[in-house]
């Protein structure tokens, strides 16, 4: 990373420059016994009281004393894709929304309130995607209100690592009390490329309707799936069910990753009697197919299944007119992460969920 100007570093930011995405460098030991230096990228949230608040990429919040920097400048507002489908942040976590679509809703400014009877955080969190109408404090007063009267904890779903993502935002909550839980990343690819997988997608049966014994697998059912469940996953634009029923698709390709979640990773525990052995969704709104719940029987796994759904869904997303991918990873879902990787996935920024201080998470 290049500070030098004429041979000399300099520090050529100032708290004016509050919302920039900023590139510093500062001193971690004393330079008498031998500095070392660290680098920090992301977004200049704050600068007060001689202390820099900056969040990174992937929303990690970092304060930096102003007396330790020894360079820093402004940056481009997002790196250069190398790779994957153009897309911007706004862009890409409304139509997300769009396929994972709440039962009630309302419209604070341009703030999105979601409600799901609390059936996952996307469907029972704020999608903040520009200006609330009002004062912040006045707008998340509204918002704490809106959940109450549903009883139900006040989330917002808040984006960064990107162009017109919203790491002010996160620090205007983190400064409020607001507690940051699960994050997750938005992955996209190409979609042509999936359908080319190297993957046996016969065994695979697309279908319309949200069945029983597609609903058996899907890992956030525990019991009956609620109204509301059935509601948000047979909602959006043009929705698909990918199965592969019990004992089909045996042994179709090795180095499967180990979890396969699209979001919050884990198969039950327990195998019910008739399970589907792998399960997926696909939701096509124009150029982009979404994934999600791309899940497989614990015994199934590493047999090449999740890559089957997946091209089986990703061709019929080419049929309907779609080019691009994507979907939403927990973060710390390594072994997710691994697989989608290896069938082309990038990660284009990162995104989660603050909850109010002091209520409940469900």
């Amino acid at each position: 990373m290049d500070f030098t100007t004429g041979g000399r570093l300099e520090v050529r930011i100032t708290p004016d420059d509050v919302g920039k995405r900023i590139s510093v460098r500062l001193v971690t030991e004393d330079r008498e016994t031998g500095a070392t230096f660290t680098d920090v990228v992301g977004v200049l949230t704050s600068w007060t009281q001689g202390t820099l608040a900056i969040t990174r990429r992937t929303g990690e919040p970092v304060r930096v004393a102003e007396a330790s920097l020894v360079a820093g400048k402004v940056v481009p507002a997002a790196p250069a894709r190398r790779r994957g489908p153009a897309a911007s942040a706004p862009e890409l976590d409304r139509v997300a929304a769009r396929a994972w679509p709440p039962v009630t809703s309302e419209l604070l400014g341009e703030w999105t309130l979601r409600a799901s009877g609390g059936f996952t955080r996307r469907a029972n969190s704020v999608l903040p995607l520009g200006d609330p109408g009002m004062g912040l404090d006045a707008a998340l007063r509204r918002v704490t209100s809106w959940y109450a009267a549903r009883e139900l904890p006040a989330y917002i779903q808040v984006s960064t690592g990107a162009e017109a993502t919203q790491e002010l935002l996160a620090a205007e909550l983190e400064s409020r009390g607001w507690i940051r839980e699960v994050s997750a990343r938005m992955l996209v690819a190409a979609l042509a490329p999936l359908g080319d997988l190297d993957a046996d997608a016969s065994a695979v049966t697309l279908s319309r309707q949200l069945d029983d014994a597609w609903l058996t697998r899907y890992q956030r059912s525990s019991g009956e799936p609620s109204p509301e469940a059935r509601a948000v996953l047979s909602g959006g634009p043009s929705v698909w069910f990918a199965t592969i029923a019990a004992g089909e698709g045996a042994t179709l390709a090795a180095g499967e990753g180990a979890t396969l979640a699209a979001e919050g990773g884990g198969a039950p525990t327990t195998e019910e009697r008739g399970a589907p052995a792998a399960i997926g969704r696909c939701v096509v709104d124009g150029r982009w197919a979404g994934f999600s719940a791309v899940e497989v029987a614990p015994e199934r796994r590493r047999q090449g299944l999740a890559r089957a759904v997946m091209t089986a869904l990703a061709r019929k997303a080419l049929d309907e007119g779609a080019s691009a991918a994507y979907l939403q990873v927990e973060s710390d879902n390594g072994g997710a992460h691994a697989l989608y990787e290896n069938m082309g996935f990038t990660v284009h920024h990162s995104y989660h969920h603050w909850r109010a201080s002091g209520e409940d998470p469900r």
